[in-house]
């Protein structure tokens, strides 16, 4: 029994470290495409898209999401310093309530961007879907992607995979101690894009009809997934 027992503490140490392995890989893998992000609006090569990636404004415990409002100023940035034109929102729009793009779009507009400057993508469930649809379905192969750095280095990751030649504007990042918890989580969700781009040859949950760039402004929204409608104007 004491031999069984060891042998099964031996296996569950080896299986530690295979993880623990495979998890630094990547991280490792992923922040190599730290390069293509940039901290400095000045430094930005100019792109005529920008794609925002998408989360919840408010926080699960109340109050404004610190990640929301500081990629909506870095989208603000972007576009007031003339390095886009056009600015994509993509995140989830999961329910009624939750709904990542429009408030994205909301908040940019009470900022004074212009409408006819931001599309919105509803169908951004995930990293993912948000890079990739912004190739296939806005037309868009080379642009810039809006998150904090260590988000964009993910999307990088993605995007260059899918011969994507995008680069990334880094929002400002919470403190250590403020943003550990989701620090924890990118590890993990760095090793399973590792997972689907490399296993699972994951794609996109929906693609869709094309829908240009510069056309009059067009929403994308999962309950007409295929088809482009005029936007309505914000109240």
């Amino acid at each position: 029994m004491k031999r069984f027992a060891l042998l099964l503490l031996a296996i569950l140490l080896l299986l530690l470290v295979i993880a623990l392995g495979l998890l630094g890989y990547g991280e490792w893998r992923v922040s190599k495409t730290s390069r293509f992000t940039y901290d400095n609006v000045t430094e930005v090569p100019y792109h005529k898209v920008a794609v925002v990636l998408g989360t919840s404004k408010y926080l699960v415990g109340g109050g404004h999401n610190p990640y929301f409002s500081n990629r909506i100023k870095a989208a603000i940035e972007l576009y007031n310093n003339a390095k886009v034109d056009y600015l994509i929102v993509s995140g989830d729009n999961a329910t009624v309530q939750y709904n990542e793009p429009r408030l994205m779009r909301r908040a940019l507009i009470k900022a004074g961007i212009p409408a006819s400057a931001i599309y919105m993508d509803f169908a951004g469930f995930r990293t993912l879907d948000s890079v990739v649809r912004a190739k296939e379905v806005f037309g868009q192969a080379s642009y810039i992607i809006v998150s904090q750095k260590f988000h964009n280095e993910r999307a990088i990751f993605i995007a260059h995979r899918f011969g994507i030649d995008a680069i990334g504007f880094n929002a400002p990042d919470l403190a250590p101690h403020e943003g550990f918890k989701t620090r924890v989580r990118e590890i993990f969700a760095r090793f399973m894009s590792l997972l689907d781009l490399y296993i699972l040859s994951k794609e996109p949950k929906f693609l869709g009809e094309p829908i240009v760039i510069g056309s009059p402004t067009l929403c994308h929204s999962l309950s007409t997934i295929g088809t482009q409608q005029p936007c309505l104007p914000e109240r």
